[in-house]
């Protein structure tokens, strides 16, 4: 079984940080998403980058395979998203509203206590680097940069959750045993 899917179609360094945690994961093109030959998972990765056609074209098939992915969620899967990596992007293949806005930046970390079991970074993180924040959302907010945007948000769907998060750096080791140790294993 496979804990972790990537969504990519090329090489990515993020592949090593799952084997160095002990964490089964494996990288499939978003194109195979729904097709028989895909193993249960309990967690879907879109990394950074992802709607960046300079870096792959993997937000085609993951827009046209919205349904599948909400499904997946909605059984007990995990769904993380790292930056998209665009000017401004719209996640209207969610099952909610969610906008991305790219704003390079770094500082401090606010944290919002009663999402830290979801929280990317570990304790000890008080500063981070950034791809941007996001902003039209009912999701709940994990952390927000000093002038109060949201740089990670979370959201509960059926008996899974999506996690949104544009800060640019790996996650925690913690934030990745907790998400596989907390979703559930289903197809896609």
């Amino acid at each position: 079984m496979t804990d972790v899917m990537l969504l990519w179609d090329a090489p990515l360094l993020f592949e090593k940080l799952f084997v160095e945690y002990g964490i089964k994961c494996q990288r499939v093109s978003a194109e195979s998403i729904g097709t028989p030959f895909l193993p249960p998972c309990k967690c879907l990765v879109l990394p950074t980058g992802f709607a960046n056609s300079a870096y792959t074209s993997t937000v085609k098939s993951v827009a046209s395979n919205k349904n599948k992915i909400e499904n997946f969620v909605k059984k007990g899967g995990t769904l993380v998203i790292f930056g998209p990596m665009v000017p401004e992007y719209t996640f209207d293949w969610l099952p909610f509203k969610l906008k991305y806005v790219q704003e390079q930046g770094s500082g401090k970390l606010q944290r919002i206590e009663e999402q830290a079991d979801v929280c990317v970074v570990d304790k000890n993180t008080s500063e981070v680097e950034y791809d941007g924040y996001f902003v039209d959302t009912d999701a709940k907010v994990v952390l927000r940069d000093e002038k109060n945007r949201s740089l990670m948000v979370v959201k509960d769907v059926g008996k899974g959750k999506v996690i949104a998060c544009s800060i640019h750096e790996f996650p925690s080791k913690e934030f990745l045993q907790c998400i596989v140790e907390t979703s559930s294993s289903c197809k896609i």
